[in-house]
């Protein structure tokens, strides 16, 4: 590896430079007001994917923002990898928290600040400089390779899935290969082995036509937020922290001594959480360690709930509705769709006498999760080792990215997910930023993995 290191050393204040100017488009999917930025920032990495060599290279329209494709299929009797990322960024509000404009990218302490640096153009970009790198030292890649690099994965690619059940054999490969997580901490790099599914829902509580006077009808009718408070409430056991939707754990696989095994192997430090979120304690499902309540087992949250007046000082009055947002991280085996069916007769058999109640269902996607003996997976945990000098953990994430469980199921490949942000780098947030350290050492570990395979 130290011709390219050598390489990447010559080259970095270029390849920075190039990075900053992709960076600077604000490419933000969410926002009608950016369509034309979006595009600008797929055809800049049409653009960068052409001068590194790759072929067809094409943007497709879809009823969104573009998706860009590109292959480099010379590698006889190699595995074919599948390279997913996504270009579009997430909106910047609120700027006054900004240090510096989310759009003019800027060198700090070692680290790249902007929108975008982290999640997911910086990770992206690796990828493509690593490929570059290759092609420029050897004039062939190991493997073959192709891309799919999407724009509106910030709004739930809502376009993506039709696009890979209808190129599923174009898109074909024995692995798909994702960087758009983040390692345990600095120098301690971790493949995520699963991610949790997801389902949610926005329920509504109505009593009276119209709200009413509190000394006048008080004590005499129905209270919309003391009926959703009491709906609410019967959620949970706030005991055990146990879910007490009928059958909601029905379709949960037991842990297994070998996953609790890895997670221990975390070393995580519930102290050190508990006291940097100034809280009394930590809580949750009873029996489990904290690693596990977040990555592997299941959970209802309340997001939001709201009703009646809520302006400054006092207003005496029964609300006539009150409102709330629910969503449900879910795991392996369990169905989103089963799962609303099951809080929807919860919340049914629990509305209080008096109530009427109004649910409207949203997001569903079921869990992602893969055997970390996978040989694609074991080989990325060695180019971690090669690198950092550390080997990766095989690690459960709590979060979902659904798109990820669509790569697995329509393509029936291995997802490995080789992710070099860090979880402080405030991907969402204000004050965005990339740690130059793996911008460097990610460059040099996927040359390593991809020359593995």
């Amino acid at each position: 590896m130290t011709n390219y290191q050598t390489y990447f050393e010559q080259n970095r204040d270029k390849h920075l430079g190039e990075l900053k100017e992709w960076l600077s488009i604000p490419s933000i999917s969410a926002l009608s007001a950016h369509k034309e930025d979006v595009l600008r920032a797929a055809e800049w990495l049409k653009d960068a994917l052409v001068r590194a060599g790759l072929e067809n290279v094409t943007l497709h329209e879809t009823a969104g923002h573009p998706i860009l494709t590109a292959d480099h299929l010379h590698a006889e009797g190699a595995p074919t990898l599948l390279i997913y990322g996504h270009y579009d960024v997430q909106p910047v509000d609120p700027l006054n928290l900004w240090d510096t404009p989310p759009f003019e990218p800027s060198e700090r302490d070692g680290k790249l600040y902007a929108r975008g640096a982290t999640d997911d153009k910086g990770q992206v970009f690796l990828h493509v400089k690593a490929l570059e790198a290759i092609l420029a030292q050897e004039g062939k890649l190991p493997v073959n390779v192709k891309l799919c690099i999407e724009g509106e994965e910030e709004v739930s690619s809502p376009n993506l899935v039709e696009f890979l059940d209808a190129n599923a054999a174009a898109l074909a490969a024995n692995a798909v290969l994702i960087s758009d997580t983040s390692l345990l901490e600095r120098g301690k790099p971790a493949i995520s082995t699963g991610l949790r599914g997801l389902c949610s829902l926005e329920i509504a509580l109505n009593t009276a036509n119209t709200d009413l006077h509190s000394g006048s009808f008080g004590g005499g009718v129905p209270n919309a937020l003391h009926a959703i408070v009491s709906l609410l409430n019967s959620l949970h056991d706030e005991k055990t922290g146990q879910v007490l939707v009928e059958g909601f754990y029905d379709d949960v696989l037991p842990l297994t001594e070998e996953l609790r095994g890895e997670l221990v192997k975390m070393q995580y430090d519930e102290e050190k959480l508990r006291t940097d979120l100034g809280l009394e304690a930590l809580f949750g499902e009873e029996g489990y360690s904290f690693l596990e309540r977040t990555g592997v087992r299941p959970t209802l949250e309340l997001n939001g709930v709201y009703g009646g007046f809520q302006g400054e000082g006092t207003k005496t009055v029964i609300p006539k509705e009150a409102h709330a947002k629910i969503t449900c991280r879910l795991v392996a085996n369990q169905d989103p769709q089963d799962i609303l069916n099951k809080i929807e007769r919860h919340l049914h058999a629990h509305t209080p006498v008096g109530a009427k109640l109004t649910l409207v269902p949203g997001e569903k996607a079921f869990a992602f999760n893969i055997d970390p003996t996978h040989p694609f997976l074991q080989k990325a945990a060695d180019a971690y080792e090669a690198v950092y000098g550390t080997r990766a953990l095989f690690t459960k994430d709590g979060g979902s990215i659904p798109i990820i469980e669509a790569f697995s199921r329509v393509l029936e490949a291995p997802v490995v997910l080789m992710g070099f942000g860090l979880p402080d780098e405030n991907l969402h947030a204000p004050n965005e930023h990339f740690n130059l350290e793996n911008f460097d050492k990610g460059l040099l570990t996927l040359v390593h993995y991809l020359k593995s395979l």
